[in-house]
Order: structure tokens, then sequence, then C-alpha cells
């Protein structure tokens, strides 16, 4: 049943709806693929085979009724941020051992409701910090890809390099993923696929461990535009539990892929033109825009001034986000707890053996820039910058429809290129950052 596997999430919906095969027979290949592929990949940090068995029988049942939903049968794989109930879910942290939550995030009961079956959970770097997916506590995860002649791992972006490794290897037809500062979108350009971080909102972040809750926001990874609709529609809409969720109805976005571009108007940022961008990329980005204006859109270069400071503010803003967030961790609870005499010692030790050493370097920058005097110099001014980055983007749109930029300033690279170079990693995001 290997042909199953490369399907797309559309042709695989239709499929089942058609009975052309059922939802236990997909869902089983799946499960072999992985079983296959997962030594060499890592994508995976927990398959769920008999959930996944279980949940495929329930929708055979449902389809042979005319009762399937949306998704009906359709195999998918889980970011380790999200919430799952009865499975264990960690956020790829030392700190979340052992962590089984007895509810579902409300993005996966939507996927769930609508019919999906759950595969397992996905890699991820440590509570979404990083952009090779090399700071997981289960260890790296590889892409599926490799540089022509060349045999050398290299890494599938992170944070959701899990979800896009998964993706790409056709290990399940689409997965949930999350993006605070490009965790989807640069990992999709890394591995072939098809990204997409929604507005702010538009998802529900309940029920997702959170890094940075301003800027989190979940979304798709999947091998086709029209997939990515087709699970934004079941993953998005108002969710009370989540005082974030915009109260907006739900476009049919699958639908609204038959418009196409023609007569829509696309900006080029100027200020996206980096010295020293590889090559490669500047030619792949005049080839997207070839593809535009051949498809009837009007290109139009515009500026964002504000660019240059996005990187900077961002990594003062998510670290002191972060660090607020991840202070609910302490071993008393949940999770890890290290054996100690007394409880600041539980503290420091649960802490100090539980997170990872990018988790606490970011938390030390965010607890620095909320400190007694310099919370205005750095986090306030962060704050102001960002209110600027936003104006610029409205004052944009006033005259384009969308913009086209570059996902990622590089290629994948290869696994332990950059990790001992926290500055050379985070310039990972500089394409995507202004986005959150």
């Amino acid at each position: 049943m290997k042909e199953l596997t490369t399907l797309t999430l559309a042709d695989a919906r239709d499929g089942l709806a058609a009975r052309d095969f059922s939802a236990r027979e997909i869902t089983q290949a799946h499960l072999e693929a992985i079983e296959l592929a997962n030594p060499a990949l890592n994508a995976f940090v927990l398959p769920a085979p008999e959930r996944a068995l279980e949940m495929a029988e329930q929708a055979d049942e449902r389809l042979a009724r005319g009762e399937g939903g949306v998704l009906e049968g359709v195999p998918l794989g889980v970011k380790d941020l999200f919430c799952t109930r009865g499975i264990r879910s960690t956020a790829c942290s030392h700190i979340l051992d052992g962590f089984t939550p007895t509810y579902e995030s409300t993005v996966t009961r939507k996927l769930w409701d609508a019919g999906a079956v759950m595969l397992g959970k996905l890699n991820c770097d440590e509570f979404a910090m990083g952009s090779s997916n090399e700071t997981s506590f289960y260890g790296p995860v590889t892409n599926p890809w490799r540089r022509r002649g060349s045999n050398t791992p290299l890494v599938p972006g992170g944070s959701s390099g899990g979800s896009s490794a998964a993706v790409a290897a056709r290990l399940c037809l689409g997965a949930t993923a999350t993006d605070t500062g490009g965790s989807i979108r640069q990992p999709a350009a890394l591995t072939g696929t098809v990204g997409l971080k929604p507005t702010y909102g538009r998802c529900s972040r309940w029920g997702i461990v959170a890094f940075a809750s301003s800027l989190d926001q979940a979304g798709p990874i999947t091998r086709s535009v029209r997939d990515a609709a087709l699970m934004l529609g079941v993953m998005a809409g108002h969710d009370p539990k989540d005082a974030t969720s915009a109260d907006l109805p739900v476009p049919d976005y699958e639908a609204a892929l038959e418009r196409g571009v023609k007569g829509l108007k696309i900006g080029i940022p100027r200020e996206y033109r980096l010295d020293g961008m590889p090559e490669e990329i500047e030619t792949l980005w005049q080839q997207g825009i070839s593809w535009l204006q051949e498809a009837g859109a009007e290109i139009r270069d515009v500026s964002l001034p504000h660019t240059k400071y996005a990187l900077p503010a961002y990594y003062i803003v998510a670290p002191a986000e972060a660090s607020s967030n991840l202070a609910r961790y302490d071993g008393v609870r949940y999770g890890l707890r290290v054996p100690s005499r007394d409880i600041v010692e539980q503290y420091e030790l649960t802490r100090s053996q539980g997170f990872g050493a990018e988790v606490k370097r970011r938390v030390l920058i965010g607890t620095y820039v909320l400190s007694a005097g310099y919370y205005d110099a750095y986090y306030l001014k962060a704050q102001k910058v960002r209110t600027l980055i936003k104006r610029d983007f409205e004052e944009v749109f006033e005259h384009v429809d969308a913009l086209l930029t570059p996902a990622t300033p590089n290629a994948a690279f290869a696994q332990g290129e950059k990790s001992g170079d926290p500055i050379e990693m985070y310039l990972n995001d500089i394409f995507t950052v202004t986005a959150n």
C-alpha cells in the first residue's frame, strides 16, 4: 500500500469518501512508513499506532453510514507542542517528562471532530525554541532531502522540524505546527513543503504549550496549497477558552483557491534584499515574481523601513514572554522532579537539569530585559519598535494585496553547522519575524 502515502490530503479525502480504500488501509500504510523511516529521520517522538487504528476504524464506520467529516479518515501528525488527551505531550523537553494531559488542545480537538486520525506526536525544538530542530531533548530531526552530490545529513528547519520532515518524507498527509518567529514557514521552505502561518488569533492557542504568548500561532504543514487550505479551514475558528482568539467567520479557503492571482497587486519589499544573500535564494525569488506576473499579477516595489529592527526587537519580546511562561515549570505539579533537600534546591535542580541550553539562554535573556532598570531600555523600546513595524505593513497594504519575500536566507544546512553560534542561528528568522 505504499502508493497511499504518496496521495495529497485532498486526494485522500476524495478517495476515502468514494470508498476507493479504507481509513484503516491508509492509516496502516502510514504506520508502516513511520516504522521504516523514523529510525533514520527521528520525526516522530511518539508514534501512536493503537490510537491511530482505533480512530481509523471509527472513521470507516462513519464513512459507511455516510456521516464523514471534512477530514474523515485522513492520517495526520501532531507537533509535540499540542496537548493530546491521554497521549504524552512534552514540548520535547526533559522538564515535562511523562506529562500526559487530561485534556485536548482546541486545534487538535477540531481536527478529530472533523474525522482526522492521529498517527502520533512529532519532534520539535524544545519549547519551540530553535530554527533547526537540534534543541529537542529527543535528539535532532534529519531532513529527508540531501544536497546534490552529498549524503551529509541536513536540518529540516525549526522549530516544527518534525512536522516538515514527516510531511516531506510521506510519513503523514499533513501535520500541525506552530509559528512564533518563523517556525512553520522556515521548516516548510527547507523541506519543499507548504507551511502556512495564519494571522494571530485565527487558530486557538488553548492547549498549546506556550513559548511567547503574543506571538505564538498554530497552522498546518502540508504537501500542497489545497491541503493547507483544507487543514486551516478545520483548525481555524473562535474559541471562548482563548481570549486572543478572533471572533470572525471562517471562510471557505479551498473555494478561494479558484480565484487565482490575476489582477492582484504584489509588493516586493526592497529591505529584504540583503547583502551577501545566496544567489540561489535571489534566483528563486525572481522565479516566484515571474510566475506571479505570468499568472496576471501586478508587481510593485514597496518599502518596509523598520524591517532592520525586527530581529533585535523579536529577540527581546519573545525571550521576555518565554521567561514568564516557563516560570511555571518547577517540579511541583507535573513533569520532572529532581530529589532535593528543600523547595528552593528542588526548583534549582529541576530547572537546571530539565531545561536545555537554548531554553536556558532565552530565559536568562528574557529575565534580564524584564528586570528593574532594564525594562524601559529594552522591553518597552522593543514593543514601540513592534508598533512601528506593524504600521509599516498597514501602510503598504493600502497599496498592495500581498507581499512576496523569501522565507529563509539560506537552503537547508548541515546538522551541527550553525548550532554552536546562536547569533547565526537567530539570523534564520530574519525574513519571517516581521509577520509575527
